[in-house]
């Protein structure tokens, strides 16, 4: 059945009606998920370079609408850490007004990857590529928290990975030691909370801990608002960014990497919350209303968004069944911005670093790459391509290098598939001219030579096809091309065909064409391939063949 191009989850289930059982779980998950989406949203803000209110107004703002239209029945949507490379480098290049606009750019991007049905096709999309970039992303998190944990006097954190650590080397000799033990508590509470209580997570324990003894104890460490003043109590009215031509010209790359990491996330979120409550997401709804969040963030002067694999797991976990535990989630954080803000700008830097660096750790998804380092040399060699690119240069060249090389492999690995097998002929010594080939017993006239083709005959394995043809050691009056097992041709396939066929009818030899399946005859015949082969030496199959080849003969 084909999947609807719309069909959000939420509408879906309200006309099957939900429980109230589940809507009472559904608002308990609501909750948690929002207390949690807190500090994060917060951390991936600040991390990327923007103010902490803007990563609020994404988790409100888009995660209300990736709940409401999105095609998941649990997916949590807001600011992730897999954004805080692209949202970095781009507010260092173009500022905040340029983040913005290339956000809003990204949503129309995702809404026509949607329209154009690609939901699937990202999921094609290498499994050694995704582990490197996601690997190098949380390399880059954790190097970019290392100023905060150590409460170093740096004013401007360089977006390089390497100038990054050459100006901590400089400056370690100014270590906080008071941040540190507030980052390290951080970690560990993070970490460790859920062994007490499941129902609050050891992030918001942390928090209010560190905020409560930097406040009483007035220590001398950075806050929210030393560095970047009071969080706003309230959402700014909506408006359209002004694009012309020239500024679309120069955001058109960042605005593409936000479009196709944030389809690649939210994608991947949903597969995962599939497995997790046994059922199956719409993908191209989902790209739609990942989209639609995109535009109408970027209108409240929100970050990109994306569906966050951290909190649906969360939610899921919390007892969430239905998109209400979503929309409540993005009211939870609204209520906290309206009534708290000003109580959160307390928060300490160190805490927060110490919160980024344990959702680091969880990215770096250090069991999946030892063990694909374990595995064959194609796909060791995609994983650490992508994970040197992400972590030394860029995470756009890095995902667009990927794709080309797990390609060009796929393509090569394809081509070695396909095998150009010589069958017994009547030129074999003390042959009886006979072959049996799954339980076929086909005796071949005198002069008549066969060759099997098992694969795609696609322009990686066109030369390899090509070559092995051309090399038989005496010609024929007649040969037969079984190609029953070429599940596909290309042009560049069917060129080299027809080069093949010329070469043989220059040697006064006739080829057969044996056994083409329907899509490959219909791709021949456009092709022209009757243009060097008689229509008549287009045949069904083997029998048919030798048939038209003794015609030949006589």
């Amino acid at each position: 059945m084909k999947e609807p191009l719309f069909s959000p989850k939420f509408f879906s289930l309200l006309k099957k009606g939900i429980s109230r059982k589940q809507i009472s779980k559904d608002i308990s998950a609501g909750i948690i998920v929002g207390i949690v989406a807190l500090p994060l949203a917060i951390a991936f803000a600040i991390a990327s370079g923007v103010s902490p209110d803007k990563g609020l107004i994404t988790a409100i703002i888009a995660g209300l609408i990736i709940s409401v239209l999105g095609g998941s029945r649990v997916q949590i949507g807001g600011p992730t850490g897999a954004f805080i490379v692209i949202v970095y480098a781009i507010v260092q290049e173009h500022g905040v007004d340029g983040l913005i606009i290339a956000t809003f750019m990204a949503g129309f991007i995702l809404i026509l990857m949607g329209v154009g049905r690609l939901g699937n096709l990202l999921k094609y999309i290498p499994y050694p590529l995704i582990v490197g970039f996601t690997s190098g992303i949380a390399i880059i998190i954790f190097s970019s928290q290392i100023k905060d944990f150590f409460g170093l006097p740096i004013d401007t954190v360089p977006a390089d990975f390497i100038s990054k650590w050459k100006l901590y080397a400089v400056n370690f000799g100014s270590i906080n030691w008071i941040a540190v033990i507030i980052a390290v508590v951080t970690i560990l509470i993070s970490l460790n909370f859920s062994s007490v209580t499941k129902k609050v997570p050891g992030s918001i324990i942390a928090i209010v801990l560190s905020t409560a003894a930097v406040y009483f104890f007035n220590l001398p460490v950075t806050t929210i608002e030393s560095s970047f003043g009071d969080i706003p109590n309230h959402i700014s009215m909506p408006s359209i960014p002004k694009i012309d031509l020239a500024t679309i010209q120069s955001l058109i790359q960042p605005a593409l990497a936000i479009a196709l990491l944030g389809g690649i996330e939210s994608l991947l979120s949903a597969v995962v919350a599939d497995g997790m409550i046994g059922s199956r997401h719409r993908s191209n709804t989902e790209l739609i209303a990942q989209g639609t969040a995109n535009i109408f963030s970027a209108m409240f002067g929100g970050i990109p968004a994306t569906g966050a694999i951290a909190r649906t797991a969360t939610n899921v976990n919390n007892g969430g069944r239905t998109p209400i535990a979503g929309i409540v989630h993005a009211i939870v954080l609204l209520l906290i911005m309206l009534l708290f803000a000003p109580l959160a700008k307390l928060i300490p830097m160190a805490s927060l670093a110490g919160i980024l660096i344990v959702v680091s750790y969880h990215m770096s998804e250090w069991r999946q790459f030892k063990s694909l380092l374990k595995g064959n040399k194609y796909d060791i060699l995609v994983l650490l391509v992508t994970f040197f690119l992400t972590v030394v240069f860029d995470l756009v060249l890095a995902i667009q290098i990927g794709i080309v090389l797990s390609s060009f492999i796929l393509m090569k690995r394809m081509s070695e598939s396909m095998q150009v097998r010589k069958e017994l002929d009547s030129y074999t010594p003390r042959s009886t001219g006979k072959f049996k080939y799954e339980e076929e017993q086909i005796e071949l006239p005198e002069g008549v030579l066969s060759y099997e083709i098992s694969g795609a005959l696609f322009f990686g394995a066109a030369q390899k096809f090509q070559d092995t043809i051309s090399q038989i050691d005496r010609n024929p009056k007649v040969l037969i091309l079984r190609v029953r097992y070429v599940p596909f041709i290309d042009a560049t396939g069917v060129h080299r065909l027809k080069e093949l066929i010329r070469h043989f009818n220059n040697q006064k030899v006739q080829v057969i064409i044996s056994g083409a399946v329907p899509s490959v005859k219909s791709d021949l015949e456009k092709g022209m391939i009757y243009s060097v082969l008689p229509e008549e030496n287009l045949r069904l199959n083997i029998e048919e063949s030798i048939k038209r080849a003794k015609d030949i003969l006589e």
